[in-house]
């Protein structure tokens, strides 16, 4: 009887740049879509959701002058699967394959719900100097676990955004740890979409020009938005806590 084959390994991916690639790099975003708390299974071969698709869009629109390549990365697993923190495991991979094919340039990685938690935890690594979670789904806490680690964030520029209803992902957790953070790194903020949900609908276009304005700040050192700049000046929780107005950018002030 022949030995039986063993499975193949899974390997994680960057996906095709979003937009053509500059000629010359000078910063990337890294999106991480959702993922599940809990799965063996491949993620969908169309892995980024329509809000995803979005931000990479603008965000190489709107940085392509600057040099910005914008990847989405393609996970092993579809889970985060306990202590094995598959998708972060696999952000920190993603981060590696672009100081291996860009060179030492800036990273933001740009997740969304188990994606933010990705991108969080992900955040220490060196390349990287900016996160953005949206919507991060975080675990409950739990007295006989460790806390979800903040440290790695020092020197990081840091933005949370969570809508008040978000019935998937506990947006109490996310106000929790930002404040965590805060007390090891000032440049943490976190802006509270009212009366929204989890995939952040109501205020999409909101969401999307902030999440913009707040990386090419981080990546390219442009003046952010006034109201970010007051979040990440602001002492908790008023800076933790800050509203994300109807409209915004609309009329941003650079």
């Amino acid at each position: 009887m022949g030995q039986q084959a063993s499975p193949p390994v899974r390997t994680a991916g960057l996906g095709r740049a979003v937009g053509p690639v500059p000629d010359s790099v000078c910063g990337v975003v890294l999106l991480l879509p959702e993922g599940d708390e809990v799965s063996a299974r491949r993620p969908p071969l169309v892995g980024a959701t329509a809000f995803v698709r979005s931000l990479g869009r603008r965000f190489a629109r709107t940085g392509r002058a600057e040099g910005l390549a914008v990847h989405t990365v393609r996970y092993r697993y579809r889970g985060w699967n306990g202590s094995e923190a598959r998708l972060a495991v696999d952000a920190e991979w993603a981060a590696d394959e672009v100081v291996r094919r860009y060179g030492d340039v800036p990273v933001c990685l740009v997740g969304v719900g188990m994606g933010g938690r990705a991108a969080l935890r992900a955040g220490g690594h060196h390349a990287v100097n900016s996160v953005v979670a949206l919507a991060p789904w975080l675990p409950e806490e739990d007295v006989a676990a460790p806390p979800e680690p903040v440290k790695q964030l020092v020197g990081r520029r840091v933005l949370i955004v969570h809508g008040t209803n978000d019935a998937r992902s506990d947006p109490e957790l996310s106000f929790r740890l930002a404040a965590r953070a805060k007390k090891v790194n000032r440049e943490v903020c976190r802006f509270e979409v009212h009366s929204d949900g989890h995939r952040l609908h109501g205020y999409r276009d909101e969401v999307v020009c902030l999440a913009d304005d707040f990386v090419r700040g981080a990546l390219f050192g442009h003046p952010v938005a006034r109201p970010v700049e007051d979040a990440l000046a602001a002492p908790p929780p008023i800076g933790l806590r800050m509203p994300l107005a109807a409209g915004f950018g609309s009329s941003l002030r650079r």
